[in-house]
């Protein structure tokens, strides 16, 4: 990361923390504006750069949460760690569809757990 980043960086977060606490005080941006000494426009530049940085931070984790589940699955709960039928620990996700459960473990058949899991659907 080079300095500009950097400098950036720190002023997201500085503004973070300023917007922050004015909003929990509860005062108004005008206020917060005179007494802080920055113009209205410096408030909303900031305002909108965070939102739009929270909006690439949340898009990077989606596209990451897509890349781990097939297309048009999401994953509901954190893995946890289940005796397997061998009597080892394997880390494993449970699927609810309805009232039936399936536990997906790292050497579970994608193919074999999707077509499961349509037939379940289907069942609901």
């Amino acid at each position: 990361m080079d300095t500009r980043e950097m400098a950036t960086e720190y002023r997201l977060a500085s503004w973070a923390q300023a917007l922050q606490e004015r909003t929990e005080s509860g005062e108004t941006i005008k206020d917060f504006c005179q007494r802080r000494g920055v113009s209205r426009h410096s408030y909303f530049y900031w305002q909108r750069r965070l939102r739009l940085a929270a909006a690439k931070q949340l898009e990077q984790q989606s596209a990451q949460t897509q890349a781990l589940a097939p297309s048009g699955w999401t994953q509901v709960s954190a893995a946890k760690e289940e005796p397997s039928a061998e009597g080892s620990a394997e880390p494993t996700l449970p699927i609810e569809i309805g009232k039936y459960r399936v536990l997906a473990g790292e050497s579970t058949d994608s193919a074999l757990l999707e077509k499961v899991c349509r037939v379940l659907v289907s069942l609901c």
